[in-house]
């Protein structure tokens, strides 16, 4: 266990947004966030961060957890773009002043020079087994595959939105982190560079990275987490594995018969089935053995065949009827 929220709740003005809910991270997992605006996502993310207090329940996280936050909003700076990323990792930094530190000691002609020697050898093992002496080169092979190599001299406060989301996602991905909390990572991203960064986070994924990604955009929950957490009213309406959701998913049937008569006969033939003049709507769950065999049967002009989104199946959750 990473986190464990245990029957928190949450209030705003007397308004309650969280009422005994009970959540989990464990190590590996790759959880989506969903809910509708207003439901809380980036409150829970705030109070497992531990930057916002639950009024009730307990909110426990494992020893030393390391957690890297993409938040909506972010702090202005006057830094430049490759400053900001070459200070992502505090540890490092510490090492890097030690270092200095030693080398200022080495000139001085009464120093034990024996001593300061073993320990700078020790600081600089340190350094690459962090990775420090590559971090100048990932943090421009990272601008490289955001699309923004060419700001690393801009000040952070000259950046558009989009482009401050691509400097902290790249920040975020050069440390190292037990869990990534990413609060709607794509927002102000353009379709291109929200593909870039769903490849970015599968990368991590394959890393055996821990993630809660909160999100709107149902076909990036999709792809890039194991199992999607959907908000409702307060609660956790549900907490379903994403691959049991797609095997769950109702294939839905429009057939287009010669005649309205025509399709009123299969219709009254097929269980579910809905006619609407020459047309009929078959919703299918499972293989379609059945209704390939009633309509072979039939003359069919006309055959269209849907899949039944993660958003339609979330709906359900929200206020949907199975059959909507």
């Amino acid at each position: 266990m990473l986190i464990q929220a245990n029957k928190i709740s949450k209030n705003f003005g007397g308004t309650p947004l969280f009422e005994q809910l009970t959540f989990q991270i464990d190590p590996g997992e790759k959880i989506g966030l969903i809910g509708i605006n207003g439901s809380g996502k980036t409150t829970l993310l705030d109070l497992l961060l531990g930057t916002e207090k639950n009024d009730t329940g307990t909110i426990s996280r494992r020893k030393s957890l390391s957690i890297g936050h993409l938040a909506q909003e972010f702090s202005p700076s006057s830094e430049t773009v490759l400053t900001y990323l070459q200070t992502s990792s505090p540890r490092l930094q510490e090492i890097s002043r030690k270092m200095r530190r030693c080398e200022q000691q080495m000139s001085d002609p009464d120093a034990d020079l024996s001593k300061l020697l073993d320990r700078y050898g020790q600081l600089q093992l340190q350094f690459e087994e962090l990775g420090g002496y590559l971090l100048e080169d990932r943090i421009l092979a990272s601008l490289r595959g955001l699309g923004i190599a060419q700001l690393q001299e801009t000040s952070l406060q000259a950046l558009s939105g989009g482009e401050r989301v691509k400097v902290e996602l790249a920040r975020l991905l050069l440390t190292e982190h037990d869990l990534l909390l990413l609060d709607e990572p794509t927002s102000g991203l353009d379709p291109l560079m929200q593909s870039a960064f769903i490849d970015l986070i599968l990368d991590e994924k394959k890393k055996g990275k821990t993630i809660l990604l909160s999100s709107h955009i149902f076909e990036e929950v999709e792809r890039t987490c194991d199992r999607a957490a959907i908000i409702r009213e307060g609660r956790l309406a549900a907490v379903e594995d994403i691959e049991k959701l797609r095997q769950n998913k109702r294939k839905i049937v429009e057939l287009q018969f010669p005649s309205a008569d025509t399709a009123r006969d299969f219709a009254s033939r097929m269980p579910s089935a809905r006619q609407n003049e020459e047309s009929v709507t078959v919703k299918v769950k499972g293989n379609m053995d059945a209704l390939v065999k009633l309509a072979s049967e039939y003359s069919v002009a006309d055959l269209d065949i849907k899949t039944q989104s993660l958003e339609e199946i979330f709906m359900h959750f929200y206020g949907g009827k199975e059959d909507d």
